[in-house]
């Protein structure tokens, strides 16, 4: 070897080793963090499918006011999520998800207090209104930093907090609902409110002073970091073909995507706000046993979100990856129904259904980032996220619906699961331009 062809080898691999340096860094100073503010965020959204096992029949609720509350959450969600992201795209991320914590962490410590329907919806609408814009503004927050052949499996690191929240969160809640009871004259499900919402407060003001908007404000970054990160990111804005939002809003591929996830959301919510009550009639009773094996559909997903999450990198095939969970989890679904007699066949069931509607959920996120950028990609994310979080509403009212009419949830997940295998199809019509 001739010491020409050695040098530019050797500065190859430096510039290379100085990109993984910083990437490196990049991930260990902000996933985890974000990893524990989605936590506690998911935690504050759902813990009332926890709330609800004590709280109906201490203010005489019924199934369809406890499903209309629990959706209702989305629409004052969907009516902001578009404003609130525009905004973050304008002042920083530091600024405003700060911002939002607080303020969800306040709402949520004050649905303590509910007495009546009124209270109850108001307070849910209030949740979804402070909490807009979160979720999207993290998604965008990572292109800010990563390209998308790296996103994929930071994207599954972030949102494995979803099934975390679930696989600790849990247990958490069901030892609240079991040792509360009656402290200082309380019942436990307000405890439950009030103890898992200030962690969101103080990781608020926490975020205010510890967040990089971007990798140039970033100073923990060498300037050689800094500057091979900006060259990734730079490469891959000039491939993007939607960079305003008038091509976001346009473009038909923005719009099948929130049809698609609208489909996978109706999944995860229904399980989401009712796998308690699910569990509950499978044969469980105490609040903490009701935790733990809530948990396991949860440990399980985590594990296999993130296994996913590195295959879908390493072979760039998005839409695959998004099918394979979609249809484990209709047939999840379909069984944890035909199965319902049967707690342990149930549970497996219901395992393997929330094992692929969250991992769908997360790996979708990889389809429209791969041709969003710049405010498209601020406007884009924050439409299919408000649409397709619409599911939100209309799947616990939905199951609320259906049970109050026929007394069992059973049919309310054949038509979940219709729901879920619907997005499968419309994932046939997603470009496969995506994948590359």
């Amino acid at each position: 070897m001739t010491l020409e062809t050695a040098l530019p080898r050797a500065d190859a691999s430096g510039a290379e080793s100085v990109r993984t340096s910083g990437y490196r860094k990049a991930t260990l100073r902000i996933i985890p963090f974000l990893f524990v503010c989605y936590f506690f965020a998911y935690l504050d959204r759902v813990n009332v499918g926890f709330a609800k096992l004590h709280m109906l029949s201490d203010l005489q609720f019924s199934e369809a006011v406890y499903g209309l509350g629990a959706g209702i959450f989305f629409i004052g969600y969907f009516f902001f999520e578009l404003p609130s992201n525009l905004i973050m795209h304008r002042v920083g991320a530091r600024r405003w998800i700060s911002r939002i914590m607080i303020s969800w962490g306040l709402i949520s410590a004050a649905m303590a207090f509910v007495t009546t329907p009124a209270m109850f919806y108001i307070l849910r609408f209030l949740l979804g209104v402070a909490e807009a814009g979160f979720f999207p503004g993290i998604i965008l927050y990572l292109t800010y930093w990563y390209p998308a052949e790296r996103r994929g499996r930071i994207v599954s690191m972030f949102m494995a907090a979803i099934p975390v929240s679930g696989l600790l969160g849990s247990p958490l809640s069901g030892y609240i609902l079991d040792s509360f009871q009656g402290v200082h004259g309380f019942a436990a499900w307000q405890w439950l409110f009030v103890i898992e919402a200030l962690p969101s407060c103080i990781l608020g003001v926490i975020l205010f002073f510890s967040l990089a908007d971007k990798p140039a404000q970033a100073r923990w970054l060498t300037r050689p970091e800094i500057d091979s990160i900006e060259a990734d990111l730079a490469a891959e804005t000039a491939k993007q073909d939607s960079h305003s939002l008038k091509a976001a809003l346009s473009d038909g591929r923005v719009w099948l995507l929130c049809l698609l996830y609208f489909g996978i959301q109706m999944g995860v919510y229904g399980m989401t706000f009712w796998l308690p009550t699910i569990v509950k009639g499978s044969g469980f009773s105490s609040g903490t046993m009701i935790g733990v094996m809530t948990a396991i559909p949860y440990l399980a997903a985590t594990i296999f979100m993130i296994a996913m999450g590195r295959s879908a990198d390493a072979s760039r095939r998005r839409r695959l990856h998004v099918a394979v969970p979609i249809v484990l989890g209709t047939i999840g679904l379909v069984g944890s129904a035909a199965f319902a007699g049967n707690p342990a066949i149930a549970i497996a069931c219901l395992t393997l259904a929330t094992m692929g509607t969250l991992t769908a959920l997360v790996l979708f996120w990889s389809l429209p980032t791969a041709f969003l950028g710049g405010l498209a990609a601020a406007g884009g994310l924050a439409i299919i996220n408000s649409v397709g979080n619409l599911a939100g509403f209309v799947s616990p009212y939905l199951v609320g619906l259906i049970k109050d009419a026929t007394q069992s949830t059973n049919p309310a997940l054949y038509v979940i699961a219709i729901a879920v295998l619907g997005s499968g199809l419309l994932l046939l019509r997603v470009p496969t331009a995506v994948d590359r």
